[in-house]
């Protein structure tokens, strides 16, 4: 028999460990004048590629009014820059600056502290098998999510 209660729930426990996560990377990455929201466009740019706000909004799984905001706040910052795209001057093309550049390294330090001080303890074995795990499952909820917009955009036409 299942254990109904909610803190006992998969949903319940890993919407804890991310806040958890999302607190400790904040208290990290404070001291360079970041937040952990930037990290998904840091390490997506980080790669040296220019991508478009899309883009973005795709791999960092957030909103885009929450996306336009967080760009704003880091090209204000210095962290990035915008160009137009040479395929659709409607398109700007988001990259680092130097500046942005230059905190990358500093920023995987401070994830990876955080990283291994919540896998203190586990065997390589079990964090393969926790990644494993976590990966189908954000791969089920990415289907379902896909599948639930798809069904939503299908009923307003």
């Amino acid at each position: 028999m299942r254990d109904l209660r909610f803190h006992s729930t998969p949903a319940a426990l890993i919407n804890i460990a991310a806040r958890v996560f999302t607190r400790l990377n904040d208290r990290r990455l404070r001291p360079l004048g970041l937040t952990f929201a930037q990290v998904p466009v840091l390490a997506a740019l980080g790669e040296g590629d220019a991508l478009s706000q899309k883009q973005l909004v795709a791999v960092a799984r957030i909103e885009q009014p929450s996306m336009a905001q967080l760009l704003a706040r880091m090209e204000r910052d210095g962290l990035i820059r915008r160009s137009p795209s040479p395929d659709d001057g409607r398109v700007s093309l988001i990259s680092l600056t130097e500046s942005g550049l230059a905190e990358v390294p500093h920023v995987r330090s401070a994830l990876f502290l955080t990283n291994d001080q919540a896998l203190r303890g586990f065997s390589d074995r079990e964090i393969q098998l926790l990644l494993d795990l976590l990966g189908r499952l954000v791969t089920n909820l990415d289907e379902d999510l896909a599948t639930s917009t798809t069904e939503v955009g299908h009923q307003h036409s």
